[in-house]
């Protein structure tokens, strides 16, 4: 224990003198020591303010959660020092006259290297205002149409969540931009529209803040929602956004399509909005889907059986198969494909968001492996690998089918 105290008196020298003096930007503590019994991976430090007075901000960071703990100046010193003692063997300290790099061995050697200053001053704002694609503040036509904002650009209460909503999703445009054309006009399908949040606030990011060029259908199959939505739209004066009553099976006014966004499409429609995304050779899918029921009547296993006898289980986890499965083929047809959280699950369960962006995922027989192994597993006869049967590699479930008539279409 003596060796060790020794090892680290230059580490916990450099603790004491950068909190003393109230130098500390930001730290990061990784590399776990040991994994037993830790849930968090890393350890993230930052000063606040917190009545009037500095204090230190430890954010642990869980696979699907932080914990954050605010501590006084010699509370923090006291716990940072315990850290590296007992869990972490990494760490990068940043202050405005060096960063330091913490390397602590097995035996507990100590390798403090100091390097030019990355960071220069540090933000002690307790709460950061998010920073939106969309600012509050700043009166956003459609928003005001739609009944968000008011005209001084005040975000009224009661949508709060649609305005969190809203952002969160052309965050996750802005992310693929760079994969839609920047030389001609982008052409959006956005199936199952609805009321078109998300529609006319695709095209105001495009068309307004960005001044991209955009051919935008939105399609439905309610009469009165889409007359609504035209009718907005010429008040918008958003000219290349159009409105049409369809089912996303029978449309085909489009030989090309950059990009589809598809939104709680029900069940198998959402299967057909991604075959339509794949034929279109789209360089951009969105897909929330909804009800997700296709594969509750057919997942079977014994082994699973602890959690398939438990019908809220088994919907669960065939909503989940289901896209996992899509996400697969999809893979499969020339995509990498994401499966990203939407908005917060207190909001609603349906928050799992398909991106996928044309480019390769990796070997395609590796890929063809992994997904019939998982398909057979569960017994399942995805509607969409039948739809897209000469899309896929030879021996898909369709041509399975079709030559020896033993599995149910």
């Amino acid at each position: 224990m003596k060796a060790r105290c020794t090892l680290l008196e230059a580490l916990r020298k450099l603790i004491h003198d950068i909190i003393g003096e109230s130098t500390l930007i930001t730290a990061t503590l990784s590399q776990l020591r040991k994994r037993e019994g830790i849930s968090f991976t890393k350890v993230q430090i930052k000063p606040v303010e917190l009545k009037k007075k500095v204090h230190y901000q430890l954010a642990y960071v869980h696979p699907n959660k932080v914990v954050h703990q605010n501590l006084t100046a010699a509370e923090a010193e006291q716990t940072i020092i315990e850290l590296f003692e007992q869990t972490f063997r990494q760490a990068l300290i940043c202050t405005p006259e060096a960063d330091y790099q913490i390397l602590i061995s097995k035996k507990y050697k100590v390798s403090i290297l100091t390097k030019s200053p990355t960071k220069t001053t540090a933000d002690l704002a307790h709460n950061r205002k998010k920073q939106y694609v969309l600012e509050e503040g700043e009166p956003v036509p459609f928003l005001v149409e739609l009944g968000i904002m008011n005209e001084q650009g005040k975000v009224l209460a009661r949508k709060y969540d649609k305005f969190k909503q809203i952002n969160r999703f052309l965050e996750m445009v802005e992310d693929i931009l760079p994969s839609l054309p920047d030389s001609r006009p982008i052409t959006i399908v956005d199936f199952g529209c609805g009321k078109s949040y998300l529609t006319f606030a695709l095209y105001h990011y495009l068309a307004v803040q960005e001044r991209r060029v955009l051919n935008v259908v939105g399609l439905d199959l309610k009469a009165d929602v889409i007359e609504h939505c035209s009718t907005l739209a010429k008040k918008l004066e958003y000219q290349n956004l159009r409105f049409l009553v369809g089912d996303i099976a029978d449309y085909d006014e489009l030989e090309q399509v950059d990009m589809v966004v598809t939104l709680h499409a029900c069940d198998a429609a959402t299967d057909a909005a991604l075959e339509k995304a794949v034929r279109w050779n789209a360089q951009v899918i969105l897909s929330v889907p909804c009800c997700q029921h296709e594969l509750f009547s057919q997942v079977k296993n014994d082994a699973l059986s602890p959690l398939l006898s438990h019908g809220i289980l088994k919907e669960r986890f065939s909503a989940l198969a289901t896209d996992a499965i899509r996400a697969k083929l999809l893979d499969l047809m020339g995509y990498k494909t994401q499966l990203l959280e939407f908005i917060d699950l207190e909001h609603t369960p349906k928050n799992i968001l398909i991106r996928a962006v044309k480019g390769s995922s990796g070997n395609r027989d590796q890929l063809w492996q992994e997904y019939t192994a998982f398909r057979d597993l569960l017994s399942a006869s995805p509607y969409l690998e039948k739809a897209c049967a000469d899309l896929l590699p030879e021996g898909s479930l369709r041509q399975e089918q079709e030559e020896n008539g033993t599995r149910q279409s």
